[in-house]
């Protein structure tokens, strides 16, 4: 459904500026963006996406992942189809580049009133845009992002961080966590195989922190990609100097996907190794995905078992009004 874009400014000739994300495309007159699905219509941007999920699903929301966020408790997941990277390893490709006409149905259509309500109906504590990039659908996003606060929801955006600072202070008031996959630590990867660059995602992680949004990092380990030690110990340092060592940092397994199918999984080895480095860095909580292995939480301080969890399920929550039953020291996040 066409609906009237947020966050650009008219140019000449007919021409929009998008100032939704980091690309900051100059769009002429029936043309897109970047994303495909933000078109610039007699000189006025759209978005194509408002109100037509692809995707919605309850999720546990340890599935985001997101291990210091109401642990334990369902989450509303929805997407859109586009996308404002190119990610040669993307899992999602297939929605992510479905072609969006603007005359022709897709998706499956529900407005932002009645997706809070389904919401709400599923016992969900928060609804997660996810899946694809929920910047670029950022309108239908802020617009439920509004409703379900009112109703008592929390929010979380599953993002590669490539919005501008303009997005974050808009959506500020209505968003709760983030989990922002941080590729690489490496400007010529992300050009290289995203499409992007690092620098902005660095300074929006660092505005989020400011703005009170409750944070997590992940970062999918690619052999030969990003898997560098020296790296690793870089993204690791900004972490914890920039974000704060209480910033859980989520190290997940490759898988070969997309364009990367000729690629081996990432060794065992390689994520034990970045494990150490994140300690070495005083990262407290540092967690291995898609390795089929426990991601337990414990305290940093006496090392008590906080949270056991086994895959998305969590089994033992011990954590008493945010701290440690054995120590007392804080634990980090949001507990509710």
């Amino acid at each position: 459904m066409a609906h009237e874009a947020m966050l650009y400014e008219k140019l000449d000739d007919k021409r929009v500026k998008c100032n939704l994300c980091a690309h900051r495309c100059v769009i002429a007159e029936g043309r897109r963006g970047v994303c495909q699905v933000r078109k610039n219509r007699d000189g006025t941007l759209i978005t194509l996406v408002f109100g037509n999920t692809i995707s919605q699903h309850v999720d546990p929301i340890e599935k985001k992942p997101l291990y210091h966020f109401l642990p334990g408790t369902k989450a509303f997941s929805i997407a859109t189809p586009g996308c404002n990277f190119h990610c040669q390893w993307c899992q999602n490709w297939d929605i992510v580049k479905m072609n969006v006409s603007e005359d022709q149905e897709f998706g499956r259509r529900i407005d932002p009133g009645e997706l809070v309500q389904r919401a709400l109906e599923t016992g969900s504590e928060s609804i997660a845009y996810t899946y694809t990039e929920p910047t670029i659908f950022f309108e239908y996003a802020y617009q439920t992002a509004r409703e379900a606060r009112d109703q008592g929801l929390k929010n979380i955006f599953v993002t590669n961080g490539y919005m501008t600072p303009e997005m974050l202070e808009t959506m500020d008031p209505c968003l709760d966590a983030a989990n922002v996959d941080l590729k690489a630590f490496n400007e010529k990867v992300y050009h290289r195989h995203v499409g992007a660059g690092l620098a902005p995602i660095l300074e929006n992680l660092k505005i989020m922190k400011d703005l009170g949004i409750w944070v997590e990092v992940t970062t999918l380990v690619i052999p030969g990609v990003n898997d560098d030690d020296e790296e690793l110990r870089q993204a690791a340092d900004f972490i914890s100097g920039e974000l704060g060592p209480e910033t859980p940092w989520h190290l997940s397994r490759f898988y070969p996907q997309h364009q990367m199918g000729h690629l081996p999984p990432t060794p065992l080895d390689t994520l034990y190794r970045a494990r150490e480095i994140g300690k070495e860095a005083g990262l407290r909580y540092i967690y291995l995905g898609n390795t089929g292995e426990e991601t337990n939480t414990r305290c940093h301080a006496c090392g008590q078992l906080l949270i056991r969890r086994s895959r998305y399920v969590v089994g033992v929550n011990l954590i008493e009004d945010g701290r440690c039953p054995n120590c007392g020291t804080e634990a980090a996040g949001v507990w509710g």
